[in-house]
C-alpha cells in the first residue's frame, strides 16, 4: 500500500511538472489529489513526522543505558616541587622528599546496571511517548485534511458565485443593449438607456470582488498544498454535481468517538501518568550495579617520555544503593503523580461530554443543511422560471424594467443561497469527520 501511494503521488507530481513545463496557467485537480500533495509537501506534516523520529531517537538513547558503559581515560602529571615530610632518626630530624617527577595513569572503566527498576520503567515510558508523537502526527494530518477540504470547498463556492454574478452581468449587458436598440427606434426613453447602463456599471464591482475572492481561495489552497503560487488550480467538479450526493445523516450511522484524536491523545496521556506513578514507586526499590576497572600506572623521575614502566592494576565490584530516608520527597512526588492521574480522569469525562455535544450539533447541522439544500433548490428553480417569463415579457414590451430587475435579483439571490447551502453542508461533514477522526487519506 505504501509503494502504491508513492507511485500514485509521483505520477501526480509528474503531471503537475508537465503542466509547469508547458506553461499551463490552469490546472484542474480533484480534492483527493490536493490532499495527497498536501500530506507530502505541507511543512506542518513534515514537522510532525520529524517529532516522531526525534522521540524514537530519545527512546534509543534511554535504551542505551541498559548496556555496559565503557570509558577510556589518560592523565599525566608533572611535579614542580615534591612533597616534603620531616622525620626523626635517633633524635635527629631529617627532611625527606616523596613522590616522583612524572605520573602517568591510563585505563579503562566499565559499568553495568543489574537492578535498575526506574531505568526499565523509563524505557516503557519512552514507548508510550512514541505513541503520543504518532497520535500528534495523525492529528496534524487530520487537521490538514480538514483545512484542505474547507479551502477546496471555498474555492468551489467562489467559482459558483463568480459564475452567478457573471451571468447576471451578461444579462444586464443584454438588457442594456435592448434598451439602446429601442431608443434608436424611438420606443424607449433616454432615461431607460441610462438606467440600464448604470445597472451594468453597478455589477462590475461585484464581478471584480468575486474575482478577488476566487484568487484568495486559490492562494489559500496552494499555501496548504505547499505548491508554487504561479499555478492556477481549479476544482474538477462543481457544487451542482456534488449536491446530487447530499442527504440527511442516517440515524444508524457510526458516531463512535474511539478514533477522535483529542480523546486518543488524552488516553495516551493517562497511560503516561499511570506509568509515572509506577516510576515514583520504583524509587524505593534498591539498585545494583557492577563495575570493572583496568589501569596502568607509571612513576618516574627525569624525562616524561623515556624509561617509563607501566604497571597494571584492575578490580571488579558491585555497588548496592538502598534508599532509606529522603525527607519525604519520594512520597510527595508519588502523591503529586496520583493527583495528576485523578485530574486527567476528570478531564476525560468533560472531554467526552463536550465531544458528544459537538457531534450531535454537527449531525443536526448536516440534517438541517440537507433540508435547506432541497428547499433552496426548489426556490432556485422557481426563481429561474419566473425570471425567464419576465425576460420574455420584457423583450416584447409586456413588462417594465423594474419588474425585470426584481426578477433578476430574486434569481441571483436564490442561486447564491443554494450554493451557500451546499457549501455549509460540505463544511459540516468535514468538521464531523474531524471530530470522529475519520482517516479519509
Amino acid at each position: 500500500m505504501i509503494m502504491k501511494t508513492k507511485i500514485s503521488y509521483l505520477f501526480l507530481l509528474f503531471f503537475v511538472f508537465l503542466c509547469m513545463k508547458g506553461r499551463a496557467e490552469n490546472i484542474i485537480i480533484s480534492r483527493e489529489d490536493c490532499i495527497k500533495i498536501a500530506l507530502q509537501e505541507n511543512p506542518t506534516v513534515k514537522i510532525a513526522d520529524l517529532e516522531v523520529k526525534k522521540v524514537d531517537y530519545a527512546k534509543k538513547e534511554t535504551l542505551a543505558s541498559v548496556f555496559p558503559s565503557i570509558d577510556f581515560s589518560a592523565a599525566y602529571q608533572r611535579s614542580i616541587e615534591l612533597q616534603t615530610i620531616r622525620m626523626d632518626f635517633g633524635g635527629q630530624s631529617q627532611n625527606l622528599k616523596m613522590g616522583s617527577d612524572n605520573t602517568w595513569n591510563l585505563g579503562f572503566s566499565a559499568s553495568l546496571p543489574i537492578i535498575a527498576p526506574t531505568l526499565w520503567k523509563a524505557i516503557d515510558i519512552s514507548d508510550t511517548q512514541i505513541l503520543s508523537s504518532l497520535e500528534d502526527a495523525r492529528a496534524s494530518r487530520l487537521d490538514l485534511v480538514n483545512q484542505i477540504n474547507k479551502a477546496y470547498y471555498a474555492l468551489m463556492l467562489a467559482v459558483a458565485s463568480k459564475n452567478v454574478i457573471k451571468q447576471n452581468y451578461e444579462v444586464a449587458l443584454f438588457n442594456a443593449d435592448i434598451y439602446k436598440k429601442q431608443f434608436d427606434n424611438g420606443t424607449a426613453s433616454e432615461y431607460d438607456v441610462l438606467r440600464s447602463s448604470v445597472q451594468v456599471k453597478n455589477i462590475e464591482p461585484e464581478l471584480l470582488q468575486a474575482d478577488i475572492a476566487l484568487k484568495q481561495c486559490q492562494l489559500q489552497l496552494k499555501v496548504l498544498m505547499g505548491i508554487s503560487a504561479d499555478l492556477d488550480i481549479w476544482p474538477d467538479i462543481s457544487l451542482d454535481k456534488l449536491s446530487e450526493d447530499m442527504w440527511a445523516f442516517p440515524k444508524e450511522a457510526d458516531l463512535s468517538l474511539q478514533d477522535n484524536t483529542s480523546l486518543r491523545s488524552l488516553e495516551i496521556q493517562k497511560s503516561l501518568l499511570a506509568k509515572n506513578v509506577t516510576l515514583k514507586k520504583f524509587a524505593w526499590i534498591p539498585t545494583l550495579g557492577a563495575s570493572y576497572n583496568l589501569s596502568w600506572t607509571s612513576l618516574s623521575n627525569g624525562s616524561p617520555i623515556r624509561n617509563q614502566q607501566f604497571n597494571p592494576y584492575s578490580n571488579v565490584g558491585l555497588a548496592l544503593s538502598v534508599p532509606i530516608f529522603s525527607g519525604g520527597s519520594k512520597l510527595y512526588g508519588l502523591k503529586q503523580a496520583q493527583v495528576q492521574l485523578k485530574e486527567i480522569d476528570l478531564q476525560r469525562d468533560y472531554l467526552v461530554n463536550s465531544l458528544n455535544m459537538q457531534v450531535e450539533l454537527a449531525v443536526d447541522n448536516i440534517n438541517r443543511e440537507a433540508a435547506q439544500i432541497s428547499s433552496s433548490k426548489n426556490g432556485m428553480e422557481e426563481a429561474k422560471k419566473a425570471y425567464d417569463i419576465m425576460q420574455k415579457s420584457f423583450e416584447i414590451g409586456a413588462a417594465s424594467y423594474l419588474q425585470l430587475r426584481d426578477a433578476e435579483l430574486a434569481n441571483t439571490s436564490a442561486q447564491l443561497v443554494y450554493y451557500q447551502a451546499i457549501y455549509n453542508y460540505l463544511i459540516s461533514t468535514s468538521e464531523l469527520d474531524l471530530l470522529l477522526g475519520k482517516e479519509n487519506f
